[in-house]
C-alpha cells in the first residue's frame, strides 16, 4: 500500500509524454522523411522544367506570377508558394495531423499509452502540437529550398510584381515570410479537420484521405460562382489571399477575414476532438 502510495504522490501528469519524446517519434517514422524528400525536391523540377521549357514570360499578354518566375530567387520561392499552396501542401497537414492518433489505434498502443498513464487530453495536446510543428516545418522548408536553389540559378534580386514594381529583397524577405505564415494558418481548417477524424477512426489513411477530400471539396464549391456571397464562408475561398502580401502596397483585408473563419472553424474542431476523445471507449 505504502509503494502504491509513493508512486502515486510522485506523479505529474504534465510530465507524461513530453513533447521531445513524442517529436522524436514522429521524426522517425517514415511518412515524415519521405514527406520532408518530396517539398525538398519540389524545386528543383520546377528548376528542371523551366530550364527544359525556357523562360516562362512572355507567352500572352497578361503577366502572371508564374511569368516571373526565373527574375529572381524571391521570385521562384513565391512561385514554388503560389503552385503548392492550393493542395501539396495541403497532405502534410492532413498526414501529420490525421495519422498521430489514428497510427496509435491502428497498432493497438493507443490503450497502453494511456495506461501508462498519460492523461486524455495530455495525449491529445502533445501530439497536436507535435503535428503542428511538423506541419509548419513543411510549410518553411519549401520556400527555404526554393529560395536557395531560385538564388543559385536565377540570382539574388528584388521581388518583381507581375502588375509593376518591384520590392527589394529585405521587404521581400518579410512578405514572404507573412505569406508563409498567413497560409499555415489557412491550413488550420485541414489540420483540425484531420486530427478530429484521427480520433474517432482506428484506420490513419480514412481520417487523412478524408480531410483530404473535404478540402478538395471546398476547393470545387469555391469555383461555383453561383453560390455567390456564399463562398465567402468557404476557407478556400481566401487560401490565396497571401498574394495581397507580395504587392507594392499590401492589402490585409482579405488576409483577415481568411484568419478569422480558418481560426473560427479550426478551433470548434479541436474542441470536438479533445471533447469526443475524452468520452470515448478506447479498446484498440
Amino acid at each position: 500500500m505504502s509503494t502504491l502510495t509513493e508512486v502515486a504522490s510522485g506523479y505529474q501528469a504534465g510530465r507524461t509524454l513530453p513533447l521531445r519524446v513524442e517529436l522524436v517519434r514522429q521524426l522517425k517514422r517514415r511518412r515524415t522523411l519521405v514527406m520532408g524528400a518530396i517539398l525538398a525536391v519540389l524545386p528543383f523540377v520546377l528548376l528542371i522544367a523551366f530550364a527544359v521549357g525556357g523562360d516562362p514570360g512572355g507567352r500572352n499578354s497578361q503577366v502572371t506570377l508564374m511569368d516571373t518566375a526565373t527574375a529572381s530567387g524571391a521570385n521562384f520561392a513565391a512561385v514554388n508558394l503560389f503552385v503548392s499552396a492550393g493542395f501539396l501542401l495541403v497532405i502534410p497537414v492532413a498526414l501529420f495531423c490525421g495519422d498521430t492518433v489514428a497510427s496509435e489505434a491502428s497498432w493497438s498502443s493507443l490503450r497502453y499509452l494511456l495506461a501508462a498513464p498519460v492523461p486524455r487530453a495530455r495525449l491529445l495536446w502533445s501530439k497536436l502540437v507535435v503535428a503542428l510543428g511538423l506541419s509548419l516545418a513543411a510549410m518553411v522548408l519549401l520556400p527555404l529550398v526554393a529560395l536557395a536553389a531560385g538564388t543559385a540559378a536565377y540570382g539574388w534580386g528584388p521581388l518583381e510584381i507581375p502588375t509593376g514594381g518591384a520590392l527589394d529583397t529585405g521587404t521581400a524577405a518579410r512578405r514572404l515570410l507573412v505569406a508563409v505564415a498567413y497560409i499555415f494558418v489557412s491550413q488550420l481548417v485541414t489540420a483540425a479537420l484531420a486530427f478530429w477524424l484521427s480520433t474517432k477512426t482506428d484506420a490513419p489513411l480514412g481520417a487523412v484521405g478524408g480531410a483530404v477530400g473535404l478540402t478538395i471539396v471546398g476547393n470545387v464549391l469555391d469555383a461555383v460562382t453561383a453560390l455567390g456571397h456564399w463562398r465567402d464562408f468557404l476557407p478556400a475561398h481566401w487560401q490565396f489571399a497571401w498574394a495581397d502580401a507580395v504587392q507594392p502596397r499590401p492589402e490585409w483585408s482579405g488576409m483577415i477575414q481568411g484568419t478569422a473563419l480558418s481560426l473560427t472553424y479550426a478551433l470548434v474542431l479541436f474542441a470536438l476532438a479533445f471533447r469526443g476523445f475524452a468520452r470515448k471507449d478506447v479498446v484498440s
